[in-house]
């Protein structure tokens, strides 16, 4: 049996290292954290996508009493996207998330499975990786596509 290595790559960084658009684009996912609906995790998501054609658009999650109506963040600034831009791929996301303390993480928050998939997805859809870029106070991680987190995933592209 032949035993295969997987690498994953991500890049660890501050604040004051991204680009002036990329520190927007974080700005408005830690913003979008406010505008959450959480009243049953009190866990509140903010995430904000940059297209192609620089237009960004934010989401942040919203619950629901009947748990699988509620939507997360990066599902609903990817599907906002979509809705308003169908013709334009998304070239950047950015996830930033408060606990339920209400301060924002020390760590980076990581996509859940179904937002993954939805990533993927939208990589499909724009022919081309999405960077992504997850808040924490101590260090933003900048992944450069999908397949970094899901290296076996399920797609055409």
């Amino acid at each position: 049996m032949e035993q295969l290595e997987l690498k994953t790559v991500i890049n660890a960084c501050q604040m004051d290292e991204l680009s002036p658009a990329d520190q927007h684009l974080m700005s408005l996912a830690i913003d979008a954290t406010q505008r959450s609906y959480a009243p049953y995790s009190h866990f509140h998501v903010g995430a904000a996508v940059r297209l192609d054609n620089g237009v960004e658009v934010i989401g942040c999650n919203q619950e629901n009493a009947a748990y699988p109506s509620g939507l997360c963040a990066e599902r609903t600034a990817l599907f906002a996207a979509g809705a308003q831009y169908p013709d334009v791929g998304v070239s950047t996301l950015a996830i930033a998330a408060r606990g339920t303390d209400g301060e924002l993480l020390e760590e980076p928050c990581s996509p859940c499975g179904s937002c993954r998939q939805v990533i993927i997805e939208s990589e499909t859809r724009a022919k081309h990786p999405i960077r992504i870029l997850l808040y924490g106070r101590r260090c933003i991680y900048v992944i450069n596509g999908i397949r970094q987190l899901m290296p076996l995933l399920f797609s055409e592209f």
